[in-house]
C-alpha cells in the first residue's frame, strides 16, 4: 500500500513519496530479517521433530560439554563477564554454533582437548572454540557445518572466523552483537 501511495504522490508531494519509500525500506528489511530467521529454524536438522523441550542456549554450554566428553573428547568451558539473558534466536544460535563447532572436534581432530570460551561485553557476545588435534582431512572438507554456523552469526549481524591454527589444532570463533547488552 506504501509502495502505491509513493507512486501516486511522487511528482506532487515529493516528500510524502520519501515518507513512503522509506515505510517500504523499513518493512522490507524487516520482513527480510524475519524470512531469514525462519529460514534458519527450518534448518535445525539436529532437532528432533515436534520436540516440545525449550530450546537450548548457552546456558546449557557446560551440559554440551559434558555430552561431548562422553564421545572422547576433553572440553573445558571458560565463561567471562556476566552472563545475562539473550534474545531467544540468539541464544539459540549462539549454542548451536559451539555445538557444530564440538562436532566439528569430535568428527575430524581425533584425540584432543576442545577449549570453549563465552565472553559477554558490552553489546556483543564472542564465542571461540579452539582444539588441539590434527583437524580435518583433504576428504572432509565437503561438509556445510562452518557455513552453517557462518550463516547463523550473519543472521543476527555477527562474524564467524574459522581455520586451522600453526602447529595444529583449529579455531572457531564467533562475535555477535546483543542490543542492551551492557
Amino acid at each position: 500500500m506504501q509502495s502505491g501511495v509513493g507512486v501516486h504522490v511522487l511528482d506532487s508531494q515529493p516528500e510524502e513519496a520519501r515518507k513512503a519509500l522509506a515505510a517500504v525500506e523499513a518493512t522490507s528489511r524487516q520482513a527480510l530479517v524475519e524470512m531469514r530467521r525462519l529460514l534458519g529454524v527450518l534448518r535445525q536438522e539436529a532437532e528432533p521433530r515436534g520436540s516440545l523441550a525449550p530450546a537450548p542456549g548457552l546456558a546449557e554450554v557446560e551440559a554440551l560439554a559434558a555430552e561431548v566428553a562422553r564421545a572422547g573428547v576433553r572440553v573445558e568451558v571458560r565463561i567471562e563477564g556476566t552472563p545475562c539473558e539473550l534474545p531467544a534466536g540468539l541464544d539459540l544460535s549462539a549454542y548451536r554454533i559451539v555445538q557444530e563447532a564440538l562436532t566439528n572436534v569430535v568428527r575430524h581432530a581425533g584425540p584432543a582437548t576442545a577449549r570453549v570460551a563465552v565472553r559477554y561485553a558490552p553489546g556483543r557476545v564472542a564465542l571461540e572454540v579452539v582444539d588441539d588435534g590434527h583437524g580435518p582431512d583433504d576428504q572432509d572438507r565437503g561438509g556445510l557445518g562452518i557455513a552453517g554456523m557462518r550463516e547463523r552469526a550473519a543472521l543476527y549481524g555477527g562474524t564467524l572466523e574459522a581455520g586451522p591454527l600453526p602447529g595444529g589444532g583449529f579455531r572457531v570463533a564467533a562475535s555477535l552483537p546483543v542490543e542492551g547488552l551492557s
